[in-house]
């Protein structure tokens, strides 16, 4: 009797069982398909001779060295502040701006209070992107009972904009804008208010032939017109 219940109790649990319904519970938030962008800031802090806008030869060597090594790359978010009078500012300014032009890095301009006296500091953000792990099929595709997305939905968009991206730092915040150039924006509007816009002369154009409607000239051949008859 004993044996008999005993395989009544586990007849009945795998029925309740079968009767489950599957997992239905599945968010989008187990597996987000985006991708992810880590900043690392570090700081570089240059050395002008006393009143003058030449680097220390070492400082110059240095940032150099930086660039060789991949310390500082293209992509790399890229700032620049420097010390002293307007005019020397200035002027110390575009000779770090040169060296860094050289390897296709243009710094923006920051102004910091916390700067020594020669001195001048490069901030470089660099950021790191990592994809999402795709293909995701963590949900079951064929058990969807709530109507949400496949969880590898997004998947494709993520991982193309993470492989196409120039400057991986561009996904964690927009650039500033620069300052329009002021006299070419105002003449432009100018010219078009005034009527001014000089249209292509017709004789740049080229010549533009029409099509004949005369038939073409016959050549001879077998029964046809020979040339001089």
């Amino acid at each position: 009797m004993r044996i008999n219940r005993l395989s009544i109790a586990a007849i009945t649990v795998l029925a309740l069982a079968a009767c489950r319904p599957p997992i239905t519970e599945y968010t989008e938030s187990e597996a987000i398909n985006r991708v992810s962008v880590d900043t690392m800031p570090s700081r570089l802090d240059l050395r002008f001779a006393a009143g003058s806008d030449r680097l220390t030869a070492g400082d110059a060597g240095r940032l150099h060295q930086l660039v060789a090594s991949g310390a500082l790359r293209r992509a790399d978010r890229v700032t620049l502040t420097v010390s002293g009078p307007p005019r020397l500012a200035e002027a110390r300014a575009a000779t770090v701006r040169s060296e860094l032009l050289r390897y296709g890095i243009v710094p923006t301009p920051l102004q910091e209070a916390a700067i020594g006296p020669d001195r001048a500091a490069i901030g470089i953000t660099r950021a790191l992107v990592t994809l999402p792990r795709c293909p995701n099929w963590s949900a079951e595709p064929n058990s969807d009972f709530t109507n949400a997305r496949s969880s590898n939905f997004g998947c494709a968009d993520a991982t193309n904009l993470g492989h196409m991206v120039a400057n991986p730092a561009d996904l964690a915040s927009g650039r500033p804008l620069g300052d329009a150039d002021a006299v070419t924006a105002v003449s432009a509007v100018t010219r078009y208010y005034q009527d001014k816009i000089q249209l292509p002369a017709a004789a740049t154009l080229g010549p533009i032939q029409a099509p004949s409607s005369a038939p073409p000239p016959a050549t001879g051949g077998p029964g046809g017109p020979t040339p001089g008859s």
